[in-house]
């Protein structure tokens, strides 16, 4: 069985290697935790979010940085092959894992999930686990954690705190960016696993997204990176059995489409319960080819009025 954590770790091991050069920084812990710094108090760069996109999908992605044009205006876009794309998405890279202690919050993602199994219901769904002595969680956070919040997750994941590795980044760094447009394809499949698609008759997967600009505070970059992959992300998924649920997956069909995320955000007093998953989980457009009849069918759209206000946009600090 292919285990996330052991095919991530070679990835780590060379960001640390060239962590001078990708403009983050390696910390060891007292506990023996390793923490990579990839965008709290390191500024990160490109290749530092293509590498750490990577782990979260336990090494089991391609991705590329590819300038694109939008309305005339040209921005970088992260591309993405998977491979095995239930456990790739479902079983590593989903954000699945909410670590509230103390006065810590992050959103965990990554190999680590498929040790601590978080959530549960997924990995039951999706028949997937892994076996490792080593542990790898991607955290989405303001800050860095500490011995306490690393040994809880250690502990979770039935490791040594001296083999958990954990990579942090900030919302607002290019790669909170990156990893955050690097989603896109799991969204398509989170969607459909909480529909009760059969997800094994999904053969392959690609996506790709635009990369947010960064924004000056936590909820504005939350608004813009939601925006890249809401209005203009894109999925392609080949499956055995196609299903009309493919036509429910796109952003479009929630009655909140159409404003820039952050407004919804903020009317919903910056929580995300308040918003509905329909929009904040879904891609801007599908295309899905039926391996069994060979037919092509497309749904949603990208939207690049909604997107350039939101990346233009200049809110006042909160």
């Amino acid at each position: 069985m292919i285990s996330v954590n052991t095919y991530a770790l070679p990835v780590v091991l060379d960001m640390m290697r060239n962590a001078e050069i990708l403009g983050i920084k390696v910390h060891t812990l007292e506990n023996g935790t390793t923490v990579i710094d990839c965008g709290v108090r390191e500024n990160g760069c490109h290749e530092a979010g293509l590498q750490f996109l990577k782990v979260c999908a336990g090494g089991l992605i391609e991705p590329t940085i590819v300038h694109q044009p939008i309305s005339g205006q040209v921005f970088p876009f992260v591309h993405l092959t998977v491979k095995h794309p239930i456990i790739a998405c479902l079983g590593s890279q989903k954000a699945g894992w909410v670590i509230r202690r103390n006065n810590f919050f992050a959103m965990g993602s990554g190999p680590a999930r498929a040790l601590a199994l978080k959530p549960k219901g997924t990995y039951q769904a999706i028949q997937y686990h892994d076996t490792s002595d080593i542990a790898i969680i991607a955290l989405e956070a303001g800050v860095l954690p500490d011995e306490d919040i690393c040994s809880y997750i250690a502990e979770k994941c039935g490791v040594k705190p001296k083999n958990l590795y954990a990579l942090v980044a900030s919302t607002r760094s290019i790669v909170g960016s990156i990893q955050i447009s690097g989603r896109i394809v799991t969204m398509a499949m989170h969607k459909l696993e909480d529909m009760g698609y059969d997800l094994s008759n999904i053969v392959n997967a690609a996506g790709r997204s635009p990369v947010a600009p960064i924004k000056n505070t936590f909820e504005q970059a939350m608004g813009v990176t939601n925006d890249c992959n809401i209005y203009y992300g894109s999925v392609m998924i080949s499956t055995r059995l196609y299903s009309d649920e493919f036509s429910k997956i796109t952003s479009d069909n929630s009655e909140m489409y159409g404003r820039p995320f952050y407004e919804l955000f903020k009317n919903a007093n910056y929580d995300f319960v308040n918003i509905g998953s329909y929009l904040g989980f879904s891609p801007a457009e599908l295309t899905v080819n039926d391996c069994t009849t060979g037919k092509i069918y497309h749904f949603g759209r990208l939207n690049e009025e909604v997107l350039l206000e939101s990346f233009n946009a200049i809110y006042d600090k909160i």
